[in-house]
């Protein structure tokens, strides 16, 4: 390859933490526990959930640190997946990593509006313009510029270099570290926490409530209990588990631009799971403890990290977690669009994709083909509005779990192969391709006795289209494929 084509290694362990912590944190983190968590799986069952969770991608990370030092080239996964699988699995692999990671750029943008709109109280500050409904949530033209305006600026900063990139996204997880901690503290001393506002700590059956009209006060019979509702009520949390952390295996997706040891892979992505498993526990704990009627919050749609932050800090607690959110938001947008932009160019690279999508710009020797295409799709997000792209996690759920089973399964046939990995590596690497069948099962196969775990409706109509979509593009590309 021409000189001129390739990465230039400009990113220091700071950097590539920042960027998977920055992945595995966004709007998610702050919006669900009132969107998803409390009442699907309460404090008990999110928490569990996250820490399982976080531990199987600890497991699955050692395979990650495993193949990096290997194969140290953009694409992550699918070069992995190529290199001992063939072209067809490859493809397979990077086409679901595409959709982990872009939607993921679309779903943090349509949050920025939420943000300004929870701040600002009863001015709508960005509520102008002409405005239409999309699956029952309103989307206005200035919620629509603003957005779009902040995934312009933060594509063209992938696009002037990942050196300023990745300085900025490292302030942006310094700063969300800091207001989730702050956050935490004041749970701990304040005296309006209290364990007993934590219940019904597993959830409860928000529909059956909202149809009863019940409140905080009669929501008892409508709490997850008994071994089936509980079991339930974690498994729902921890199928999505793959979305929770999808980013800390963007690490490898810049393998190229690394200017330190490949050794201290394993170090980072771990630091960045456990970062991350305490941003959502913690977020979703002092939401419920600082609140006297969560059930009634949540079922009325409040935010209730908001609510909660503002009840133990005040005015200050309220812009804490704007900084908090919008950093989260922020650095997600930046990170996915480094990991996205590099696989595609990877895949590109590799014939799977237009050699368009491979050029490198040769002044900054960043891919701004691939990094444009990224910015035009992800200008959908605000068009569409938030609660018409709610599905999408389970799109990046199913494509991030495709990619961990490639990952570890990839490990297993390289370990065979040079010999060279421990008994304890290859043990995890087993478990980490048994997880990731589970969760592709749990989110994929209806389970009787076990409700709110598998896809909705509308995720299986999207992973149809998704599915068809690459289908004609595996036709188009015919020729490559036939060369295997």
């Amino acid at each position: 390859m021409d000189q001129n084509n390739e990465l230039k290694r400009k990113l220091t362990p700071m950097h590539v933490w920042a960027i998977a912590f920055g992945c595995v944190i966004g709007w998610g983190s702050f919006i669900n526990p009132g969107k998803k968590f409390l009442h699907t799986s309460g404090v008990a069952g999110t928490a569990i959930a996250m820490i399982l969770g976080a531990l199987v991608m600890i497991i699955i990370a050692f395979s990650y640190a495993y193949m990096v030092p290997k194969y140290p080239k953009a694409g992550g996964e699918f070069t992995f997946t190529k290199a001992c699988f063939g072209k067809r699995a490859a493809y397979l692999c990077g086409w679901f990593l595409v959709v982990a990671y872009l939607t993921n750029v679309p779903m943090n943008s349509t949050a920025i509006g939420l943000i300004v709109d929870g701040l600002d109280g009863p001015l709508d500050i960005l509520k102008f313009g002409f405005h239409y409904t999309i699956a029952g949530f309103d989307i206005y033209m200035g919620e629509m510029l603003l957005a779009m305006g902040i995934l312009i600026l933060f594509g063209y900063l992938n696009i002037i270099g990942v050196q300023k990139a990745a300085f900025v996204q490292t302030v942006l997880s310094i700063l969300l570290i800091i207001c989730v901690f702050t956050l935490f503290v004041a749970g701990l001393v304040s005296s309006k926490a209290k364990g007993i506002n934590m219940e019904p700590i597993w959830g409860f059956d928000k529909a059956a409530a909202m149809a009863a009209e019940a409140t905080t006060a009669n929501i008892s019979p409508f709490a997850h209990a008994g071994t089936a509702g509980i079991l339930s009520a974690i498994l729902a949390t921890f199928a999505i588990a793959p979305w929770a952390y999808v980013g800390f295996d963007a690490i490898p997706q810049a393998a190229e631009e690394f200017n330190f040891s490949f050794k201290k892979v394993s170090y980072i992505m771990i630091i960045a799971i456990v970062f991350g498993c305490f941003v959502y526990v913690s977020n979703n704990t002092v939401a419920a403890a600082a609140l006297t009627n969560w059930p009634d919050r949540v079922m009325a749609g409040e935010w209730v990290v908001l609510v909660a932050a503002e009840e133990l800090l005040g005015t200050f607690g309220k812009v804490l977690i704007g900084v908090g959110v919008s950093c989260a938001v922020l650095s997600g947008i930046m990170g996915f669009y480094l990991a996205s932009s590099r696989l595609m160019y990877s895949m590109s690279r590799d014939g799977y994709l237009p050699e368009w999508f491979g050029r490198v710009d040769k002044k900054y020797g960043t891919p701004k083909n691939a990094m444009i295409f990224c910015i035009i799709v992800s200008l959908s997000g605000p068009i569409l509005g938030r609660e018409a792209l709610g599905w999408f996690v389970d799109m990046s759920a199913i494509g991030a779990s495709i990619g961990y089973f490639f990952t570890c399964a990839s490990t297993m046939v390289t370990a065979k192969q040079f010999g060279d990995a421990s008994r304890f590596l290859k043990v995890m690497a087993v478990v980490g391709v048994i997880f990731s069948v589970t969760f592709m099962i749990l989110q994929l196969i209806p389970i009787p006795g076990l409700s709110g775990v598998h896809f909705g409706k509308e995720s299986y109509i999207m992973l149809a289209i998704w599915v068809a979509i690459g289908i004609v593009f595996y036709i188009m590309q015919r020729k490559h494929f036939a060369s295997e």
